[in-house]
């Protein structure tokens, strides 16, 4: 019997997303000055005010009125008409210097082999709940209901920045609807929803053309293997000139599920933006889908779900869960087995191991967190595939 899956996704324009980048800037911009630096920051917007709001530990304070304004202007805002206006609107700075202390805080960069191991052991930023996941319906080892939404919400910025669409305006959102066998093969597109921000100046039957021969269309053909011959689409069930902070509040971290897996799999305890990768909410979340996908690439499962459970001030896992959902080629004992033995998840090991102690993150925040072609996304690689599967096959001999 067919099954129906569908997932969203937004453009850099929403206004959650506007938040998410806010964070993620600030957050940058602390690592490019000391890659120590720990950041806890949240941003909310709506109309013309902007409030960031959390913790630092850093050499030196910056201007983070500034930072704001930067960012609204890459996103591409320039009027209140267009969703905010990055120079005029208000901006309430409440991110306070904090002095933090504790194991937690020391990265174990100097010292003897012994005191770094002891720093592996008793490095954890704090407790958390993480998922990764990954499977086989795409070449990126991601669902292709949000892979395809994400690539279509940005092909949407694409064209806005480079003019090809000229009167595009940054909001945006995508839903997508992928038509699967019972055993969760996909089969064909069967419903696309987009919603395009736009000036007053382009009509809506403009902006559906042209979204659906220069948007639409070009993400389509990317996926040569998923029929689409008998596909509805809708764009732009209605004028869509108000967007951004004017058109609803936005706010860090409330499209976590748009971030990671477009609901096929679970999601742990926490977001992603404005944190620095001392919290495992993020850097062992970027680990979890590193070593799902390691998994599928190695053909030990089809699907695989990866959940990890952190205490603080303990640096490796508590938890350990491997699921993979009866589409494993080897039992799922020895896959588990495997992910012990190849992958060191203890706290501060991903975070050298992925080399998280860099300004990388304000990327990471629209368009979706894994599944991305980026040299700097590292727990994208399939580096431990071979590793995995020669250890997977020595736990069965």
């Amino acid at each position: 019997m067919a099954r129906f899956l569908s997932s969203e996704a937004v453009t850099e324009g929403h206004p959650d997303k506007v938040c998410d980048i806010i964070s993620d800037s600030i957050l940058d911009a602390y690592l490019e000055i000391d890659l120590d630096s720990r950041v806890a920051v949240e941003t909310t917007a709506k109309d013309g005010l902007v409030v960031v709001e959390g913790e630092i530990s850093v050499p030196r304070v910056l201007d983070h009125v500034e930072i704001v304004r930067r960012a609204l202007h890459d996103i591409g805002y320039t009027t209140a008409d267009s969703g905010i206006d990055p120079d005029g609107c208000g901006v309430i700075n409440n991110i306070r210097p904090r002095i933090l202390n504790g194991p937690q805080g020391n990265y174990g960069d100097t010292g003897t082999v012994a005191d770094k191991e002891e720093a592996y052991n008793r490095f954890g930023g704090d407790q958390g709940i993480v998922i990764g996941y990954a499977n086989d319906d795409t070449a990126a080892y991601m669902p292709l209901p949000v892979y395809a939404a994400n690539r279509i919400a940005e092909r949407l910025a694409y064209v806005r920045k480079n003019g090809i669409i000229p009167l595009l305006r940054p909001d945006g959102k995508v839903l997508v609807t992928v038509e699967y066998t019972d055993d969760l093969r996909p089969v064909a597109f069967r419903d696309v929803l987009i919603s395009a921000q736009h000036a007053p100046e382009l009509s809506v039957e403009d902006v559906r053309r042209e979204v659906r021969e220069k948007v639409l269309d070009p993400v389509l053909e990317t996926f040569p293997g998923v029929a689409h011959d008998d596909l509805h689409v809708v764009i732009n069930q209605n004028e869509f000139n108000t967007g951004g902070p004017q058109g609803d509040s936005g706010l860090t971290g409330r499209k976590i599920i748009v971030d990671t897996y477009g609901g096929f799999a679970a999601h742990g305890g926490g977001a992603f933006s404005g944190k620095d990768p001392r919290k495992p909410d993020r850097s062992a979340a970027y680990a979890a889908r590193w070593v799902a996908k390691n998994i599928v690439a190695a053909g030990l499962a089809r699907r695989v779900q990866v959940s990890l459970g952190y205490f603080r001030n303990v640096g490796a896992p508590v938890s350990v869960d491997i699921e993979t959902y009866g589409t494993e080629s080897v039992p799922r004992e020895a896959i588990q087995k495997a992910v012990e033995e190849v992958f060191d998840l203890r706290q501060l090991a991903i975070i050298e191991r992925l080399e998280l102690r860099r300004p990388i993150y304000r990327k990471t925040a629209a368009y979706g967190h894994f599944g991305r072609d980026d040299a700097d996304f590292t727990w994208e690689r399939t580096d431990e595939a071979d590793t995995l599967l020669r250890a997977a096959k020595n736990v069965l001999q």
